[in-house]
């Protein structure tokens, strides 16, 4: 009957709760608190069905993170509460979420669509990383004060770092963003903005800007503050004049430390790169020098360019027209000290001056590197596959390596020298039976530069040494189908955006992303110009 088997779940629930309160009897209530949230928290799919529960998740959540929880007089809202920051979640009756908004130190709440999507999807343990991810950026050891002085030196830096880029300078390129990234100044500025740190995107590869991708998610650098295992002085002011002022070459003028109000702190800023990027030991030893003592890149200790093997690595690329090439790094070539170096994921600093020679630098880094990323595919060498053209790379001094390969119908050999001389300038002689021929290697740097990427170039080098045995040697000027198209070189005067505190607008700047101050110049960074051998 109905009433018979009622009474027998009754019995059984009876059962099964005298069978717990036995299991569980000798075990504090501490330990079994933590198991009831620990299932709660692993639970993929949590149904709030009211606000008091979405309540209980968020106060589970604060308490995980170290943060403190508390409800708004109405109870509408529920406070996470750091020592620098603190989110204020909006709540719906029946368990939903209206708004989340986060507060920095100091500044008016910003509505975060990121972290209200989590909570509005029930992903309650991305939402949970996200806090971490927020309190990380104010990792900083030390009593409150200390912490609001740290970050108010970041705020310092962060709009004079805007200032920077701001400041009138030739465009270069047609596309704003494209120009901006590649010779601006710093690169493509995101403010900080909802609890996510200042951004710089520094660097974009012809690829991206032919596949329209505006904003990748590589080569970006984020402003933010670390600890410090020794002090530094900080800015807590702008080291800017008021108005901006440019030298005889275009720099920038900066005050340094010694000019502006300061304080020693046990922190410093870090430039964060996403991702890490891979570094050579002379470019990490530029860094040292620009940042100087006590300021030292974050290291993961790999050597660059060397398989794990020493063996030969073969690489097939498919290009169009049915063409195959082989490319193949020599395993020992690669093992010399000047191609060693390191995976880069932070480098620290204490000046605005700073940041653009470390970012010339890391366009320079990510130039080589897409140039060798351009022989190296996912498809191996295949031995019964008839090649159109084998290539050999070999490094040669710190930025340049060489491509050797056959000539067309012949058994001589021909070598190509690439230098990498900066992000934006690359050098290359081609050295074949017959001497020298400067147009062609004109025509070549071109190439290159246009498309960086090896397999392109050397197809368009096959293509012109088959056209020369018919024909008078033609300009330099590259063909439109021997490399990736881009926009139109064209130098057009351009104002930046605009600049608070009476920034100077009328000077034009001299397009180099430089910065003139009393303790760095960045001229250090680009003395040495690696010639090729």
């Amino acid at each position: 009957t109905a009433f018979q088997a009622e009474m027998r779940t009754v019995f059984m629930s009876k059962t099964y709760m005298s069978e717990l309160k036995s299991k569980y009897s000798e075990k504090p209530w501490s330990e079994t608190l933590q198991l009831v949230r620990r299932c709660m928290v692993r639970e993929p799919q949590v149904f709030l069905t009211s606000m008091s529960a979405m309540v209980t998740r968020l106060e589970m959540i604060a308490n995980q993170r170290g943060l403190v929880s508390h409800l708004s007089p109405t109870e509408t809202a529920c406070y996470l509460t750091a020592d620098l920051f603190y989110l204020e979640v909006l709540l719906l009756p029946g368990g939903g979420v209206e708004d989340v908004k986060v507060a920095q130190h100091g500044e008016a709440p910003e509505s975060n669509v990121s972290l209200l999507q989590l909570l509005r999807m029930k992903k309650f343990e991305e939402f949970s990383q996200k806090l971490t991810d927020l309190a990380s950026l104010y990792n900083i050891p030390g009593d409150n004060d200390t912490k609001v002085k740290v970050y108010t030196a970041l705020q310092h830096l962060q709009k004079d770092l805007v200032k920077i880029s701001n400041l009138p300078r030739y465009l270069i390129e047609r596309d704003v963003h494209v120009d901006m990234v590649l010779n601006g100044r710093l690169g493509s500025i995101m403010p900080s903005r909802g609890g996510s740190p200042m951004s710089i995107q520094y660097y974009i590869s012809p690829s991206e800007i032919l596949k329209k991708m505006k904003h990748p998610g590589s080569q970006v650098a984020m402003v933010v503050v670390g600890a410090s295992t020794t002090t530094h002085r900080l800015q807590m002011d702008s080291v800017i004049p008021t108005p901006p002022q440019v030298d005889s070459l275009g720099f920038p003028v900066l005050r340094s430390l010694s000019e502006v109000c300061t304080e020693s702190l046990p922190a410093s800023f870090l430039l964060r790169l996403q991702p890490p990027l891979p570094t050579l030991k002379s470019l990490i030893h530029k860094m040292s020098q620009i940042t100087g003592p006590g300021c030292i890149p974050f290291l993961e200790k790999k050597s660059y360019g060397r398989s794990h093997d020493g063996m030969d690595a073969h690489f097939l690329m498919s290009l169009p027209d049915d063409e195959f090439h082989s490319y193949v790094f020599c395993g020992a070539a690669w093992e010399c000290d000047s191609w060693n170096g390191a995976l880069l994921h932070t480098v620290s600093f204490t000046h605005p001056a700073h940041v653009p020679a470390l970012l010339e630098l890391f366009r320079h880094q990510s130039a080589i590197n897409v140039l060798l990323a351009s022989c190296i595919t996912g498809h191996k060498h295949h031995p019964g596959l008839v090649y159109d053209l084998i290539c050999e790379i070999v490094p040669e001094s710190d930025y340049s390596f060489s491509v050797t390969f056959s000539l067309l119908d012949s058994d001589s050999l021909a070598v190509l020298l690439v230098s990498v001389v900066n992000s934006r300038r690359v050098r290359c002689r081609l050295l074949m039976p017959g001497g020298m021929d400067h147009f062609l290697d004109d025509y070549i740097c071109k190439v290159l530069t246009r498309c960086m990427s090896i397999p392109i170039t050397m197809r368009a080098i096959r293509k012109r040494l088959a056209r020369m045995r018919f024909s008078p040697p033609h300009p330099s000027e590259p063909d439109s189908e021997d490399c990736l198209p881009s926009s139109p070189k064209h130098v057009t005067p351009v104002v930046g955006g605009p600049v608070n505190d009476g920034a100077n607008t009328d000077a034009v700047a001299n397009p180099s992303p430089s910065v003139s101050v009393g303790i760095y110049s960045h001229r250090v960074a680009s003395t040495i110009s690696p010639e090729l051998i």
